[in-house]
């Protein structure tokens, strides 16, 4: 029986969708016994400890330096920058004697995506059929972004309905919308997901159905014009100026297909929906409490809104790198372990007080790309390839939802039922060596057990984030691969630092998330630590290799969400 206990931390973070994690303490017990999962503790290939020697602190500072430095100009999806900074990866790939994954003895998957820009954003109004009004300021008090893949936008003298959550979950009995005609309503909605049972919706754990995406799509289905969230800090797990910061200037999706799209979508800050509810003559807080009951429906807030957007519309290539290390079974070699970490970041932007325009992306996500290449050139220098084949994936377009993984996930270039499960790895520590390490999304799989398992290794324990409402485990790659049902994990470095006061951790991360995350700041610095980062590195590999060469694969936990999606695509091998 897995035994949890949560004693510590409160760090705010993410993104947008990349998180920018919080780290605490939660104890693990494995679920399954090693023995059951792993045989043999863990079945490591011959030459493991000599390759994991090849991981060193100067190499992951060399792979950062260059992959963040300003030649790749941010790595922005679709840039010139881009399009150099994917070379790099695949030259460096082909030079450790990975093979071409994709088609055409490529390196590269191509991955079309369409450019979203709002063009000068106006106040956007909300009245009264007496003629009271409101006004919000873009930017300081709502974000809008476009629903279509089109170059003008108009929404006329739409009424604006409170739907609640904007959830229907027929395994929850729960429905949101009780077959009210929405049709070319606004929908004002929660950012969150029903928390107060702890037999509903996972408890406190969000699930998908608390994000931001998944509110926009339920929206669409229902034939709104239009899509608005109400932001906390709290349901969000980040903070105002980040949803400003995530969605401001161009914005990527892949290319529309025939998917159900509202014509907008947007955030509304708290203060600001306060404002509106009492527009309608309503209070904010009595309708979030009304929504609090599977028998809420849709309330008509007696407001509406117009909405005139300019769109500029570009189409870009990008692409996801990948290359593989073919197994040494010939049984098992056809199954592949994945690992993963996106190559983009957000490009030229906005300048800082410096008058620095390049978002380097360091620690998003360059460190995560350097601990991924040394993870690579360890499983080069082992003699001989474990049993299974492992892919080093890039991921194109993260920062905007995950878009190449998504795209990777679902494209057929390999059934999801040959994926035994994919390492993500996202961000990293550059303040030195801890005690602990933090899994995002701790109790979905049996990676949890091995984990637990190779840590040992390093007298490290296995713990959870304890903002468990902000759903971490949705906001990076891991999602895509999850969703098609491979087991993922994504995990590293919390905040138990040797050698340094309690709370220090925890002031780093706060640090760097208020003044470096999603800017140009966010650069290599002298000061940092990589002795952490080579740790949490050689301990990916020990999880990765042991996966990649024992009998037995990672499976979900018994009741999952994901569970049953795994098991339709074993079927169909």
């Amino acid at each position: 029986m897995r035994t949890l206990f949560i004693t510590l931390i409160a760090l705010l973070l993410t993104g947008c969708d990349t998180p920018a994690p919080e780290p605490v303490t939660e104890t693990v017990e494995p679920e399954t016994a090693v023995g059951e999962t792993s045989p043999g503790g863990l079945a490591l290939p011959a030459g493991f400890d000599a390759a994991e020697q090849t991981i060193q602190a100067d190499n992951l500072l060399a792979d950062v330096s260059k992959i963040a430095g300003d030649e790749f100009e941010g790595r922005g999806a679709g840039s010139e920058g881009d399009r150099m900074a994917r070379a790099h990866l695949a030259g460096r790939l082909a030079q450790m004697g990975y093979a071409p994954f994709f088609a055409d003895d490529s390196y590269e998957q191509p991955v079309e995506i369409v450019g979203l820009t709002v063009k000068d954003p106006v106040d956007l109004q909300f009245s009264t059929a007496d003629g009271a009004s409101v006004s919000y300021s873009f930017g300081d008090e709502y974000m809008i972004m476009a629903g279509m893949q089109e170059p003008g936008i108009s929404v006329k003298d739409a009424e604006v309905v409170f739907a609640g959550y904007g959830i229907q979950a027929p395994e929850e009995n729960w429905d949101d919308f009780k077959d009210v005609d929405l049709t070319g309503k606004i929908l004002l909605l929660l950012n969150d997901d029903p928390d107060w049972d702890p037999e509903l919706f996972g408890g406190d754990r969000k699930l998908s159905y608390g994000r931001w995406d998944y509110k926009y799509a339920s929206a669409a289905r229902q034939g709104a014009a239009g899509a608005i969230i109400i932001h906390t800090t709290e349901s969000a797990g980040y903070p105002w100026q980040v949803v400003r910061a995530s969605n401001i200037g161009e914005q990527f999706e892949l290319k529309a297909g025939d998917e159900a799209r509202t014509l907008f979508n947007g955030w509304l800050s708290w203060e600001g929906s306060n404002v509106l509810a009492a527009l309608g003559g309503f209070q904010l807080e009595e309708l979030i409490e009304s929504a609090r009951s599977r028998d809420f429906k849709p309330v008509p807030l007696g407001v509406t809104t117009s909405v005139d957007l300019a769109v500029e519309v570009t189409s870009k290539s990008t692409a996801n790198v990948g290359g593989i290390l073919h197994g040494s079974d010939p049984e098992l070699a056809r199954e592949v372990l994945v690992l993963s970490a996106h190559h983009d970041h957000f490009g030229i932007g906005e300048p800082d007080e410096t008058g620095d325009t390049i978002y380097n992306g360091a620690l998003d996500n360059g460190v995560a790309i350097a601990e991924t290449l040394a993870i690579a050139d360890a499983f080069a220098a082992l003699p001989e390839p474990p049993r299974r084949s492992v892919l080093v994936l890039f991921p194109a377009v993260e920062e905007q939802g995950s878009l190449g993984s998504r795209y990777f996930a679902n494209s057929g270039v390999i059934h999801p039922g040959l994926l035994v499960a994919n390492i993500n790895i996202e961000l990293g520590n550059v303040w030195g060596r801890t005690r602990d390490v933090i899994v995002y999304g701790l109790g979905k799989s049996e990676l949890d057990d091995w984990l637990t398992e190779a840590a040992k290794a390093q007298n490290r324990s296995i713990r959870g984030e304890q903002d468990v409402k902000a759903g971490w485990f949705y906001r990076s790659d891991q999602i895509s691969f999850a969703r098609a049902g491979v087991p993922a994990i994504w995990f590293k470095s919390g905040v138990d630092f040797i050698g340094r006061e309690p709370g220090w951790g925890e002031q780093q991360y706060a640090d760097w998330i208020k003044y470096k995350y999603h800017t140009p700041g966010d650069e290599v610095e002298d000061s940092w630590n990589l002795d952490g980062l080579t740790e949490d590195a050689r301990l990916a590999f020990r999880l990765a290799a042991a996966v990649a060469n024992a009998d037995v694969t990672p499976t979900w936990y018994a009741g999952d969400e994901f569970e049953a999606v795994r098991k339709a695509s074993l079927q169909e091998l």
